[in-house]
């Protein structure tokens, strides 16, 4: 990892802790891809490094493909095109086997578990980052940008947790939703009036946990959850 630190052109003591940290945490899996990283006031807060070092930092590891950053979203974990994935080891293998129908019937046992631990660990950042999937959830003109900001929201959940088994689940739990059987599953059961509802229902779970009512959040995620699974395997009405 060293060497990897010294490819960077990182020359000051506090900018390589910082960036051997996120590269050993990205690529091990424990900042999943896609997940977003904190800003740059806590990392140097954290680091006990300037800002200007943090920014070093954050320009280096995107020119090397791990971070990608967009103006007004924020800093996100990813990997460069030639680093194989250490989410799970044999994670494709896992996803191919793994049908919608168990996807969402362990969806249903694990995710109502995540309201305790968000309640308890969210940063003002992870609720941001909530709010920004709401948003650009609701904006979303088609069926794949809703889907994809239906799932950045529940990986914002997962990542609100701060806790890295809920990570490698959503990482897994993402794989399965990259099949084709999802997709279409997911197509053909997307009506207006069910996204509506997906709409209200997200921003009632949001609401619950920043109240730090773990209870009610649990209980909205639960039904939230079992409406997609009946709107996944029955068709719509009309």
């Amino acid at each position: 990892m060293t060497s990897d630190v010294l490819e960077l052109g990182l020359r000051s003591a506090g900018a390589q802790t910082l960036a051997t940290y996120l590269l050993t945490e990205i690529r091990s899996g424990r900042i999943p891809a896609g997940a977003k990283l904190p800003g740059e006031r806590e990392l140097g807060e954290r680091f006990n490094t300037s800002r200007g070092s943090v920014r070093r930092v954050l320009a280096a590891l995107r020119e090397a493909g791990w971070i990608t950053q967009a103006v007004g979203s924020g800093t996100f974990a990813s990997r460069p095109a030639h680093e194989p994935s250490a989410e799970w080891g044999d994670s494709d293998l896992f996803s191919d086997q793994t049908s919608p129908a168990e996807l969402m019937e362990a969806r249903l046992l694990i995710e109502p578990l995540m309201p305790a631990l968000i309640v308890r660990h969210a940063t003002r950042s992870d609720f941001a980052r909530m709010h920004e999937c709401l948003a650009r959830g609701e904006q979303a003109q088609t069926i794949e940008d809703f889907e994809h900001w239906d799932g950045a929201l529940h990986q914002a959940l997962a990542q609100a947790t701060h806790n890295h088994f809920f990570l490698q689940v959503l990482a897994l739990t993402n794989r399965v939703r990259e099949q084709g059987d999802w997709g279409r599953l997911k197509r053909n059961s997307l009506t207006p009036q069910r996204r509506t509802e997906y709409e209200r229902q997200h921003r009632t779970i949001v609401a619950a946990l920043e109240d730090r009512d773990a209870e009610q959040a649990r209980d909205a995620l639960q039904v939230h959850l079992a409406q997609i699974q009946r709107n996944l395997f029955e068709p719509p009405v009309g």
